[in-house]
Parts: C-alpha cells; structure tokens; sequence
C-alpha cells in the first residue's frame, strides 16, 4: 500500500493479552507483521527472515528469542540475529543479518504498531483507566472497506435515526441542529449535537442525548454522549486498522462513568448490535475509495464533521483508502 502520513500513525493489531510467548502475525498497511512477547515486553517485526525469506511467526520463542522455524536463526529483542547454526562458531554473524524492527506499544488495552520511522505521538483517551470510569473493549470486527469509510461512518449523526432507528435514533427527530466544527490542540472537535434516542446504551432508556465527536487521527475518532439532567457520559473510542485494500479491523472502547458495579457484557453486546446494524451499508458504499473532492458526493451543512475530515485527509496527503482531488495529483 501507499506510504503515505499512515505509516507514521498507531495501529491497534489485538488486544494485549493476545500476545504470549507464541509468535503472532498481524497485518498493518499491507505488512506482514509477526508479534512476540518476552522478558522485555512485546516486539514487532517485519514476518520475514532475512536469510530465505520464511514468516518468521512460524517459528518459536526461546530464551527470549525468535527462532525461524526454516533455519533456526535466532532473533534478539532488537532484530539482530544472534545465533546461526549452519554458520561455524569461529566466524561472525554478519551485521546486515537482522531483522526489519518496528514501533510497538501496548496502550489501552491493545498492542499498536508503527511502521514509519517517525511515528507520531499515540492518540489521547484521558478517560481510561480512571477509578471513576470502567472501560470495555468490543470487537475486533472484520470490515470489508477502508479506513476512511468507516471512520466516516463513526463520525456521521444523521444516519442514526434510520439505521439504528428504535435505538440510537427515532425517524420522526432526524433533524440535525446546526453545529460548530473545531480544530483544537490537534484534533477536530464538535459543539453538542442533541440527538432524541429510544435506547441510549441498551438500558431501555429514552431521552435526548448530546453527541461531541472528536476526530484524533486519520483512523482514530470517538464521541462523548452525554444524557440530559443526568451525570452520566459515555465515550466510545474507535480505531481502525486497514490490514490490506477494503480489508480492516475495528477496535472499539466504550467507557461509562456509571454502573460501575454492573457487568460489562450487556454494553459490549449492545455495542455489537450497534456494529453489525452499520456494516452491511458501509461494506455497500462506493466507491470503495472515500472521494476527497467534495463536488463527487452530494453534501449537507449536518454533514459539517465528515466534510471537515475529508478535507482534512486531503490536508494531510492520505492515499491510502481515498481518491485524491485530481488537482493534487502530481
């Protein structure tokens, strides 16, 4: 795929208990990406062994080491081969035996990876992990659309009353009121958009709730809803990783400032409801490639937050998952 600015962006690849002592592969952009955990943590590197080609994630962990199931090269934490056993004692690994390193980190529950040599800073979630809030994570759902579709799905309040009608939205209140559109501490952020919802979160309870949505990166957004005349807020946090062309997984975190004491499943399983609700119509759109000539789509001022983000993407030179203004083509 393109290197474009997304190879200096965070992928969310599993979540972080997914990650032993056994090699894992992801995908990110279109690479094969083999996970490890050791004594140090959690290691990525390119899936591919210098010396014959083979996915390193067929191999094993030993003492701390990626061991190629092809030729037993050994790999430390830092990519560089250690040990080859066909290779006699008395000579040298040779320096250029070592393996492709990339950016890794566990955060919020999820190991991300960066492919770039210049990642940028991982994305803001100040709600998580607070002894106020409790945290849940849904998914990994599999996506047959890019990035960008979905993102802009996430970020669209006009369609709640039709495609989650009965739940997030109600038919006859799907007027959307005018609202602000910001970039703020390098982020988009929306005023409140008041929103009449049968079933706010799966509890059964009506009412007019207030969206603020936040556009944190190309592939990362969440929105705060808050219920009026009560002190109660939930965010949900999503991130997406294109693993190839119309190919992605979406993570979502929802964390909820109430019912600290309940169960979480009921909230994940109203979340998957949510989901499954939206992917027959984003797996439907085309073209596939999100247009960033805003004269190729019909647009409305409701559509305030998602003209905001292709225009942003446009900004930014994203390639991936997009069709570029024909005047910015070179």
């Amino acid at each position: 795929m393109q290197q474009d600015k997304l190879w200096n962006q965070w992928h969310p690849v599993c979540k972080a208990d997914e990650v032993t002592d056994e090699p894992k592969q992801v995908r990110v952009l279109g690479e094969p990406v083999v996970l490890f955990r050791n004594e140090r943590g959690v290691h990525a590197f390119k899936d591919l062994c210098i010396h014959r080609g083979a996915s390193l994630s067929l191999g094993k962990v030993v003492d701390g080491r990626l061991v190629c199931a092809y030729h037993a090269w050994e790999y430390d934490g830092t990519g560089a081969c250690v040990k080859i056993p066909a290779l006699p004692c008395e000579r040298p690994i040779p320096k250029k035996a070592k393996a492709v390193v990339y950016h890794c980190q566990t955060y919020l529950g999820l190991i991300w990876v960066c492919l770039g040599d210049a990642p940028e800073a991982l994305v803001d979630f100040p709600e998580y992990g607070l002894d106020d809030h409790r945290t849940v994570i849904c998914g990994p759902y599999d996506v047959k659309a890019n990035a960008p579709r979905i993102i802009e799905n996430f970020l669209d309040v006009s369609h709640l009353m039709f495609v989650h009608e009965g739940m997030l939205g109600d038919a006859d209140h799907a007027e959307v009121v005018d609202y602000d559109v910001n970039f703020v501490d390098g982020r988009f952020i929306t005023s409140k958009i008041p929103v009449y919802q049968p079933d706010a979160d799966g509890r059964g309870q009506g009412g007019y709730t207030d969206y603020v949505y936040e556009i944190l990166s190309p592939t990362v957004a969440r929105f705060t809803k808050t219920t009026e005349g009560l002190d109660e807020a939930l965010t949900i946090f999503t991130a997406v990783n294109q693993l190839d062309d119309e190919q992605c997984q979406v993570f979502m975190l929802l964390t909820r400032n109430y019912e600290l004491d309940q169960p979480d499943e009921p909230y994940r399983e109203f979340q998957d409801t949510i989901f499954y609700q939206d992917l027959d119509i984003v797996e439907s759109q085309k073209p596939e490639l999100l247009p960033l000539d805003l004269q190729a789509e019909m647009h409305l001022k409701s559509d305030a937050l998602t003209i905001a983000y292709r225009r942003w993407l446009d900004e930014l030179g994203i390639e991936n998952g997009t069709i570029q203004k024909q005047s910015t083509r070179t």
